[in-house]
């Protein structure tokens, strides 16, 4: 298929701003029984009845969160829905409804934003979530996406940070890490074409890593296995600025210590593979790259046997007292204090 090398560019001054709102959310239907008045008033009006209702925000921001350079439009505007989902199903709730505002600057054509907003209505439909509002303005620092999730769920499904014990095995979904070494094989690449324009990535050897950088899911099935397998977590987070990180917010916040044992992170073939290429330490990787969106929960031991064999969870781990701190163990049995070098948004380097 030939390129058009001279694509359509409607300029979005020529909509306005409510004309532009109109345009990007006609295509978003509403499906959640719970959502009363979507797009289209001063404030969208949400009825839960019995439900309690789970509220998160997310800003990702051009230059800082994502790089235009190699992430498609579309796959941004997916990604951005799913890493609010994805503090949603960490909170063991069901996601039901997301409001977005984008902040863009006059070097986006409406055609570019279209984009973006049928990457958001792809994730909307994935996930079950309706659009219900948000905003619109101009920026000159580029592209801002800002998108709050709500959710719901009963009093006694909903699970905390706050509520491990000593002893609660620490267990986490899918594997770890991929998507930090998808990011460092996308921006290789960005440096080779920087120097050679015609130079053209053969990225066959990588397509798992890049697909966990450019198009994330939130384990909303999680939720539901737990229920059927009759497992209430007792803490929960999602692993979106690193293992390290989020298990010291699940240890401080349950006031407990952990140990994590090396030789069972849960690391994807070609993880490993790529790893050994950069010549960097895969369980580094591990334990400290984000963007996974995957869930790192605790349970009781006496729930140890409804997991076992699961090929969903991994048993990394344990809780302990306090006072043991907060170690790694590692494949020749020495403990290390584990720190959080994970995602941090206000680090100057």
């Amino acid at each position: 298929m030939i390129e058009d090398k001279n694509p359509q560019r409607t300029s979005i001054s020529q909509l306005g701003e409510f004309g532009l709102i109109d345009h990007l959310t006609q295509q978003f239907e509403m499906a959640q029984p719970s959502t009363l008045k979507g797009i289209g008033d001063d404030a969208a009006v949400l009825d839960f009845k019995d439900k309690k209702v789970v509220v998160s925000t997310d800003l990702l921001v051009e230059g800082v969160h994502f790089d235009l350079a190699y992430m498609p439009l579309k796959h941004l505007g997916y990604k951005s829905v799913v890493v609010n989902v994805s503090d949603i199903c960490a909170m063991n709730a069901k996601p039901t409804q997301i409001t977005v505002s984008i902040a863009v600057s006059n070097r986006f054509p409406l055609e570019a934003l279209e984009e973006l907003f049928a990457g958001i209505a792809l994730a909307a439909k994935e996930y079950g979530v309706d659009v219900i509002g948000g905003d619109t303005t101009s920026s000159q620092k580029g592209l801002l996406i800002s998108i709050t999730a709500l959710g719901e769920a009963d009093a006694d499904e909903l699970v905390y940070r706050n509520g491990a014990k000593a002893n609660d095995l620490i267990v986490v979904t899918g594997d770890i890490g991929a998507a930090y070494m998808g990011l460092q094989v996308l921006e290789r690449e960005k440096q080779v074409f920087q120097v050679n324009p015609n130079s053209q990535p053969d990225l066959d050897a990588y397509t798992y890593l890049i697909e966990r950088q450019l198009k994330p899911e939130a384990r909303k099935d999680v939720r539901t296995m737990l229920h059927a397998l009759e497992i209430k977590p007792t803490g929960m987070i999602d692993i979106s600025d690193g293992l390290s990180s989020e298990v010291i917010h699940l240890c401080k916040q349950s006031n407990t210590g952990c140990n994590i044992f090396e030789d069972k992170l849960p690391l994807d073939p070609q993880l490993i593979a790529t790893c050994e290429e950069f010549n960097i330490d895969a369980t580094t990787v591990a334990i400290n790259g984000g963007e996974d969106y995957e869930l790192l929960f605790t349970i009781g031991m006496d729930d140890f046997d409804k997991i076992k064999g699961n090929p969903n969870f991994t048993v990394i781990g344990h809780m302990t007292d306090p006072a043991e701190g907060i170690h790694l163990v590692t494949r020749a049995h020495t403990k290390i204090a584990l720190k959080a070098r994970g995602w941090n948004a206000l680090n100057k380097e």
